[in-house]
This record gives structure tokens, sequence and C-alpha cells, in this order.
């Protein structure tokens, strides 16, 4: 009994023996890596905000029918603030990787209001940035994949308040106004876009964007005019204004979601 013990014994061991060095034996093989795929960009997106911004310009009296400078040498710097809101879209491509170019348009309208000055009778009137909109470009790179940091630029207009002109001193009217006016110009600017996410759960399509904007408008003449006959005084006051600004979007894109890309 105890040799047929023993021989069982011997025969598990040999056989397990051998299914170990059976399974050392079987080569291992790891499994491929998978790529980190990153959103597209590519597609169309709408977004609308709020912001604050500033305006300074410096103007100077010139005569009316000549353009000659009147007391040349007394120019003045004046400027406003104020807040306004955004809307706007535009379409981008992504491309090389994490490369981002595309086209956009937006339109500002708020009230940043400010002062000018005629030196020559010593008065001032308040003006307001009513609205500005701009068409312009924008490239930028993927520093994560669903984060953009970009730069842009193109060219913006605007739509400026008239005034009633006041002495300096006591605040009176002096019996002559501006009328409102728009100009052109150019702009540049750059700012950040992110992907949102609400207490933690993915919010597909939606981002935020923050943008710091310069835009430099060419010299406007404004003519002053005298209330009731709205004839023309004489006097102009040259003004440039350079209007910098800072907003926050929330953006909704709409291929968002769509099929990854990899680089």
């Amino acid at each position: 009994m105890k040799k047929l013990v023993l021989a069982l014994v011997a025969t598990a061991a040999i056989t397990g023996s051998a299914s170990a060095a059976d399974l050392a034996a079987r080569p291992y093989t790891k499994a491929p890596e998978m790529a980190s795929p990153a959103w597209n960009w590519t597609g169309f997106y709408v977004f609308g905000g709020a912001g604050g911004g500033v305006w300074d310009a410096r103007t100077s009296v010139v005569n009316t029918f000549t353009g000659a400078c009147v007391l040349c040498g007394t120019s003045q710097r004046t400027g406003g603030d104020g807040w306004f809101g955004t809307v706007g879209g535009g379409y981008d491509w992504q491309f090389g990787g994490p490369w981002v170019a595309g086209i956009f348009a937006d339109y500002q309208f708020g009230n940043m209001r400010g002062s000018v000055f005629d030196q020559n009778f010593f008065a001032a009137g308040d003006i307001k940035l009513r609205d500005a909109w701009a068409v312009g470009g924008r490239i930028g790179y993927l520093v994560a994949p669903s984060v953009l940091s970009y730069v842009n630029g193109g060219y913006t207009g605007s739509d400026w308040s008239g005034t009633t002109l006041r002495d300096t001193a006591f605040g009176l009217p002096i019996g002559a106004h501006t009328d409102g006016f728009s100009k052109g110009g150019w702009f540049i600017g750059g700012g950040v876009e992110n992907s949102l996410n609400f207490f933690g759960i993915a919010a597909p399509g939606w981002f935020m964007k923050t943008e710091y904007r310069a835009a430099y408008y060419d010299t406007k003449r404004i003519s002053e005019r005298v209330d009731g006959t709205n004839v023309l005084v004489g006097n102009d006051i040259s003004f440039r204004p350079l209007v910098q600004t800072i907003s926050t979007s929330l953006v909704y894109r709409f291929n968002w979601g769509g099929a990854p890309v990899r680089y």
C-alpha cells in the first residue's frame, strides 16, 4: 500500500513539473500601445460673451476748411472705459497635427464712454463707443488636445456717438455739438480656448475662450456744428483712438465629438 501511495505522489510531481516547464516555455507577447486620440478642431462654431475695455486718443483742433492745426502744441490725450457684450462665429481647420487656423467675424455692443476736448474754445463733451465689428483670421497651436492657444488679427469698424459741447469751467453748453460717426481700422490680439467640464462631467462641444484685443482706428476729424442750424463752426476735433479689450465667451463647436484624429 505504501509503495502504491509513493508511486502516485511521484507521478503527480513529475506531471506538475512537466506542465510548469511547458508554461514557462510559452513566448510572451506585449499588447500594442494605442495612440492617444486628439479631437478634430475642423468645423464651424458660434460664441457669445462679455468683457471690458478702455480707449484713449490724442485730440487736437484743426480748421474745418484748411485742415491746419489751431493752437498747435495744445493737443490733449483723452480716454474712456466701459463694458460690452459680444457675439460671433467662425470656421477652423486643423492641419499638420496640432496646428489650427481659421476665419471669424464678431460684433461688440455696449457703452465705453469717454471725453473729447476743443482746446480752442475751452470746451469738452462726452462720447461713447457704441458698437464695433471685426472680421479676421487666427492661427493657433494645441498645447493639449482640447486647449488652443492662438493669435488673431484683421479689419474692424466702429460707431461712436455725438456730443453736446460744454465749457470746461462751469459745464454750461456753448451752443455747439458734434454728430455721431463711424471709423475703420485694424486689430491684433490673442487668447486661449479650452473645453469645459461641469462638475467633472464632460460637456461635448462646449468651450470657453478668453481673448485680448487691441484695435487701432484711423484719424477722424469730428466737425463741430451750431445747435439748431447745424452750420459748421469752423473747428474740427482730430481724433485717433486705440481701443483695448478683454472678453470671455462661451463657445459651441458643432463638430465636437466627431471622429478623432491622431498626431
